[in-house]
């Protein structure tokens, strides 16, 4: 999995400091946009783990995804230009609602390949379409993670039929959360309906850390990074964005403060 780089604390990190949580380090997949900002300086460093409180994952939510009225992607909504890229956190596309395919042609084949392209070049395991920009409900994965060997697993419009009532903790990475893990737990099997590529249904039982890859990109597909946010401690995109703002405007306001200091010869004691 991906590996992150931390925040000094510099001016920056000290203002933002006060509204993250304490258990919460400034790190870089939240502020990726601050890191341009003059006075940030960013270094390498090893993951960072989460607390010990589990990020609690529970299959159950699935069932309520079937919507009394679906939206349903048009073909241009699978229409792309490669390279494709993994968006992170906090990009909203994370969020948004992600689509019922209803269109089996070459660009959804061409869709799935290229999200295969991308797992295995970001030491992946699983890739949802919202986590390369694409909002609709397309996941694949291979729990080998190398290309040629394993299973390659690709599922269109996938659902929760059934799961067990067995639940394990296990340690998760996401390569949009990068440097981010977590102890979560989930059910140890489940059955799912799916479809594949040409648009042909099939039922698949998956157990183990199949069925927990499954599930971890099946909340992209139903958009819970908000429930991440909750349980994690991460600022949403908004109060980035409002942070941004600030920081920005107090920016601003230092540099006509200097000039005008420097204008009339003034520096930090006084009249020069």
């Amino acid at each position: 999995m991906a590996f992150a780089n931390c925040l000094h604390l510099t001016p920056l990190a000290h203002t933002l400091r006060p509204f993250l949580p304490r258990q919460t380090p400034l790190l870089r997949p939240h502020l990726r946009r601050l890191s341009n900002l003059p006075g940030v300086y960013t270094l390498s460093s090893d993951r960072y783990k989460l607390p010990v409180q589990p990020v609690f994952a529970l299959a159950r939510r699935s069932f309520s995804s079937m919507a009394k009225e679906e939206a349903v992607a048009s073909p241009a909504d699978l229409l792309f230009e490669g390279p494709l890229k993994i968006v992170e956190y906090p990009d909203p596309i994370l969020r948004s609602k992600n689509k019922r395919v209803n269109t089996f042609d070459e660009s959804l084949k061409r869709l799935a390949d290229e999200m295969f392209d991308v797992m295995y070049r970001t030491d992946g395991i699983g890739l949802s379409a919202p986590q390369v920009g694409i909002n609709v409900e397309l996941m694949v994965f291979n729990p080998v993670g190398e290309r040629g060997e394993g299973e390659e697993i690709v599922l269109v419009n996938p659902r929760i039929k059934r799961f067990s009532k067995k639940i394990v903790p296990f340690e998760e990475g996401c390569l949009s959360f990068p440097g981010i893990y977590a102890d979560v737990e989930r059910p140890d099997s489940l059955q799912v309906d799916a479809q594949d590529v040409t648009g042909a249904k099939f039922e698949v039982n998956l157990t183990g850390l199949p069925a927990r890859v499954f599930q971890h990109e099946y909340d992209h597909l139903q958009a819970l990074e908000k429930k991440y946010e909750e349980q994690t401690g991460l600022p949403s995109p908004e109060r980035i964005d409002k942070l941004l703002r600030v920081w920005h405007n107090t920016s601003r306001l230092k540099k006509v403060t200097t000039s005008f200091c420097d204008c009339v010869g003034v520096d930090g004691h006084g009249l020069v």
